[in-house]
Parts: structure tokens; sequence; C-alpha cells
């Protein structure tokens, strides 16, 4: 599909605080794109909004709360007049053996990447099918291959693989299209707050090339604004993603063959292993319910 120019198209961007999203929203803007920032840091936030080019906003909201979200959407149209394009890029993570896991951490990562992806689409499908535009969810490579020590992770992003295959089925006919997007291991907060326990680091490391490697940032958001130029149904942010594609119904048979193995390896050192969500965009969604609950 052609490209279509972003000059002049506004875009919503969750979880833009950081990582993908911030770096999302900067070579959006860069593009021509007005573009509305979403997520729970507000100082983070505002420092983004203040390095993009032309005009831009942000709001403060958890993308699981429908009211929230539903005053967002609302804001944004009365603020730039439309809505192009929506990314739902939030997430959170948390890594080890689900036996142990906190159920609380587990929940929530369901709780934000599948239900507060279908919340930020509910409250912005009605703006986009105004403006027969695009909406972008992001997945995973957890989408397609499992893996053990990810349980929650890899739930929610097959989830929100499904739902957005599904949707997209629904809103197609009426102009609005959607894509899915694919990252592997991305140099972000999320993936070296996770390498910070010895246990998950070195399981990764020990993954077949080329899932081993933590790949910049920056190429793989190249690729998913090329998506979103493109309005693309799938949108790979590693080159060798696609492939995957074609040999994903091998995977769990091959995932739980190996994984097992690789689970026997490290079984003595899975005692005491952190059950809390990883990186600085967990800790800010711990701190922001902590604060609601006070």
């Amino acid at each position: 599909m052609s490209r279509v120019s972003l000059e002049g198209q506004v875009a919503v961007v969750t979880g833009a605080a950081r990582g993908v999203g911030e770096s999302l929203a900067r070579k959006l803007s860069a593009r021509g794109a007005k573009v509305a920032l979403v997520g729970l840091e507000p100082d983070a936030l505002k420092q983004v909004a203040g390095r993009l080019h032309g005009d831009n906003g942000h709001w403060y909201a958890d993308v699981t709360d429908h009211e929230a979200m539903a005053r967002v959407a609302q804001e944004v149209k009365e603020r730039f007049g439309k809505v192009d394009i929506v990314v739902a890029n939030a997430g959170v993570a948390t890594g080890g053996p689900f036996v142990d896991s906190d159920p609380q951490a587990w929940r929530r990562v369901i709780e934000v990447n599948l239900i507060g992806s279908a919340v930020t689409a509910r409250a912005f499908l009605p703006v986009l099918l105004e403006s027969r535009g695009y909406l972008l969810q992001i997945a995973s490579l957890a989408a397609i291959a499992p893996a053990p020590m990810m349980t929650a992770y890899c739930a929610s992003k097959s989830g929100v693989e499904a739902y957005a295959h599904s949707l997209r089925a629904e809103v197609g006919y009426k102009g609005v299209r959607v894509g899915v997007g694919y990252l592997s291991w991305t140099d972000t907060d999320m993936v070296r707050g996770a390498d910070q326990d010895d246990v998950l680091r070195e399981l990764r490391r020990r993954l077949p090339w080329p899932a081993d490697k933590t790949y910049p940032v920056g190429p793989a958001v190249d690729r998913l604004v090329a998506g979103i130029e493109r309005r693309s149904s799938h949108v790979y942010g590693q080159w060798w993603l696609r492939g995957m594609q074609g040999v994903r119904g091998y995977l769990p048979g091959l995932v739980g063959t190996v994984g097992q193995r690789e689970m026997r390896r490290f079984a003595t050192r899975l005692e005491g292993m952190r059950a809390g969500l990883v990186g600085a965009g967990g800790a800010a969604d711990e701190e922001a319910r902590a604060t609601q609950r006070s």
C-alpha cells in the first residue's frame, strides 16, 4: 500500500513517557504529525512534549480506566479537531516462575497490556470512524513464540494480537484499518529492568539467534512509522520477525521441549526472584496505583 503523508495528521500514542512510545512520538512529530501523548508520568510526558515539533499535548491517564480514556479521547478531539492514528503501546511486564509469581503483578500485566488496549480502542474508535483512521496495536515476539518465565506477558500479547485481528474484520468495511506491530527484545527500560535479574538475563542470552539479541529502539520505531504511513495490517520492528509467522505453528512444541531443558538447568536458582513489575515503567505504574489507593 502506498504511504500516507503524516503532515497534519493527529496521532495518539499511549505509554508515551519513555521507550518505544517516546521514540515513536518524536518520529511522528518530525514527520509533521500532531501528537497526543498519554501515560502515567506527567512530568516525563511534559518533557517529551517539550522536545516535539509543532502542536502537541499530553494527558495523564491509566489506560485501564474507561472513564479516563473516554475523557482523553473527547479532549484530544476538542483540541485538534480529529484523530487519525492511535497507537496502543502502553505495556508492563513481570518475569519469573508462574507458581511463585505475585498475583497482583501478574493480573496487572493482563490489565494494562490487554484490557488497557481494548479500553484505548473503545474510547477512540468513534473518532477513528469519523476520520477513517488507523489503529496500531503493539504486540510482541511473545505473541508468536510464548516462552517460559513470561506467562503474563505472553498471555497478554497473544491476547492483543488475536483481539486486533478480530477488530480488523469488524471495522475494516467502515474505513478504519487495524494493524499489529511486533517487536523482539528492544533496548527499553522494560527490557533493561528484566535484565537486572541474573536468571532472566542468562535465559534470554541462551535463546537461539536472532532472538538472543537486544535491538536498538531507533530502527525498530522507524519500521513502525513506515507501517503507520502504509496503514499496514502487520508491522515488524525487526526484519526477521516476518519469517517467524511462517513457522509459528511449530514453535509451541519446540519451546515446550527446549524450555523444559532450560528450566531444569536453572531450577536451583529460581527461588527468590523479584516478583513485581519490571523497569521504570513498571515502577511508575505501581506508584500511580499506590497513589490512587491512598
